[in-house]
């Protein structure tokens, strides 16, 4: 078994090695993809989305939404950063070069896509809504980026996304429905 110094030693080494390979990635981004128009499209899909969205939200419903955005965003990047560390897939022309996962997808498209199913035909059975949703995301979206070449995927199928894309629209549609917050005042009353 090694000590505690070598492996400190081993991990450091690791590190330095991992410095210098997002540094040539840097330098490869500054080169090849910043600007591109591959680049420009990530930068659009980014923001025109959430532009179009907070025109069509329903109004008082928006921090709840919001709320439901955040969730996604968060759950699509681990998952994203998960997918790409195992070699699952990985990404070409990022947005920002050093975010192992594509930024549009994660923190636009997907959590909105949820977002106005959430709020359209809301009495329509959210199964029906997540399968859907699914289906489009994995059977559309994938094969999409993959075509243009920003998402490569290594060791994955799109059909092994769709079951994921159900549970994060279902448990989203859970939280949607949450409504048990207490009220903040300004009493002295410690939590």
């Amino acid at each position: 078994m090694a000590t505690k110094e070598e492996v400190v030693k081993l991990i450091d080494s690791n590190q330095n090695q991992i410095e210098q390979l997002i540094d040539k990635k840097i330098q490869i981004w500054l080169d090849h993809v910043l600007f591109s128009g591959l680049w420009w499209m990530g930068v659009a899909l980014s923001i025109i989305p959430w532009i179009l969205w907070f025109v069509i939200r329903k109004r008082d419903s928006t921090d709840r939404l919001l709320y439901i955005a955040f969730y996604v965003m968060s759950i699509a990047v681990v998952l994203d950063i998960l997918g790409d560390q195992l070699g699952l897939w990985h990404y070409h022309y990022h947005v920002i070069p050093v975010l192992p996962t594509y930024f549009p997808w994660d923190i636009t498209l997907m959590p909105l896509a949820i977002l106005v199913l959430l709020q359209i035909k809301p009495a329509i059975n959210p199964w029906y809504k997540a399968i859907f949703f699914a289906l489009l995301s994995s059977y559309g979206g994938e094969p999409f980026f993959d075509w243009l070449g920003v998402y490569v995927p290594t060791n994955w199928r799109y059909s092994y996304s769709v079951p994921i894309q159900i549970a994060i629209y279902m448990s989203a549609y859970y939280l949607s429905r949450r409504n048990r917050f207490a009220s903040l005042s300004n009493d002295k009353k410690e939590i």
